[in-house]
């Protein structure tokens, strides 16, 4: 492959001290490998600031909810190119595996990090209990972690060797039926995500806390997965008219349901009372500034056919999620808490989060530099 040189010359150790901002990722990473054997020599307390009030803290908000959620877009665009044969979206199926890929196991890491007892984090799969939901997220994410990892590898320019040579048959082979499977693991995780959340309708502020939570969590993955694709694309060569004005006015429809959802259960659940208040300007914001504004914008540059307005949109729309989920996961948790008591992320948190972001980008460089431009027959 003509472009493999470059690539491999880009991630060798001369050009990684010869450009800042290569110097500066190494740098984050070794940061957060640092972090790590802290954490892992001296218990999880001595990195982060959680406790027993709040023991989900900003590596489950940011680097689980998050992440996994701007992760839909793998899933999305194999339906839309193998099951909907909508091959103009080829172009861009490789790197939304990879982002997908990266995603789930990224979400291993931080998991691995946050558990107490991180050698125990396989257990519910040998001894399964149905009746909890971390058992399904725990079983959506080794299956959706195997599927994504087989596709990328139908995707990924390999060694000439004859196991790898087979391996890659196998997975352009079956490549449809793991896509079928990969989507509805990954729906029943985005969904199973919120479900965490319904047992704690006393610590999650009104606004945020719905029966419907398992349903916010699903749908508004799906336009945050489209528009972390638009974003990818607008930074690669991936990126193609008629591509982002696609997505664009998908995510947009897809926007339209979800704050009408919101806005109907804010109602019916009797909660307007809350939006004169400091939560509720964030409600707002989130809602109004950070939903319906990205929607419309989506839906009038679709019309336009303005790509910059698109990737505008695609930036709030990703912006909204991430607040969203820090809402959910920190800032309307423990809501009724005095502020002395509320939980604030260390900064050991913050740099093993900021570290994971810098690896997570590094390897997305790294794979999509070996990725097959066009998806393979299946």
């Amino acid at each position: 492959m003509s472009g493999t040189s470059p690539a491999r010359e880009s991630f060798s150790w001369e050009r990684i001290v010869r450009s800042p901002l290569n110097l500066v990722s190494a740098l984050l990473i070794l940061m957060g490998l640092i972090i790590l054997i802290v954490r892992f020599s001296g218990g999880i307390g001595a990195v982060t600031a959680l406790d027993n009030k709040t023991p989900w803290g900003l590596w489950v908000s940011f680097d689980l909810l998050c992440g996994i959620a701007l992760a839909a877009g793998g899933y999305m665009v194999c339906c839309a190119v193998c099951l909907l044969g909508l091959k103009k979206y080829r172009a861009v199926l490789a790197p939304a595996i990879a982002t997908a890929f990266l995603g789930y196991f990224f979400e291993v890491i931080a998991l691995l990090a946050d558990v107490g007892q991180p050698w125990r984090l396989p257990y519910p799969l040998f001894s399964p209990g149905p009746q909890s939901v971390l058992f399904i997220v725990g079983l959506c994410v080794a299956l959706y972690l195997l599927v994504s990892f087989i596709q990328l590898g139908a995707h990924l320019t390999l060694p000439a060797w004859p196991f790898l040579k087979k391996a890659r048959e196998l997975a352009v082979r079956f490549f449809v039926p793991l896509t079928v499977l990969g989507a509805t693991v990954a729906v029943i995780h985005q969904a199973s995500l919120g479900g965490l959340y319904l047992i704690a309708p006393g610590k999650l502020h009104p606004l945020w806390y719905s029966r419907f939570l398992p349903l916010f969590f699903l749908v508004s993955s799906m336009y945050a997965g489209l528009s972390m694709v638009i974003l990818e694309g607008s930074l690669t060569r991936h990126a193609r008219k008629e591509i982002t004005l696609g997505f664009g006015k998908a995510a947009g429809l897809v926007m339209v349901s979800y704050f009408l959802i919101r806005v109907f259960d804010c109602a019916l659940e009797g909660n307007c009372a809350w939006l004169g208040t400091g939560y509720g300007a964030l409600w707002l914001v989130e809602i109004l500034g950070l939903t319906l504004l990205p929607c419309l914008i989506y839906l009038l540059a679709a019309r336009w056919q303005n790509i910059g307005l698109i990737r505008l949109a695609s930036g709030l729309a990703v912006a909204g999620l991430v607040l969203n989920r820090f809402c959910v996961g920190i800032v309307a948790f423990n809501w009724q808490l005095p502020t002395a008591e509320r939980y604030f992320p260390s900064l050991g948190e913050i740099g093993l989060s900021v570290s994971l972001v810098v690896m997570l980008v590094s390897l997305y460089r790294f794979l999509s530099s070996r990725m097959v431009a066009p998806h393979p027959e299946s």
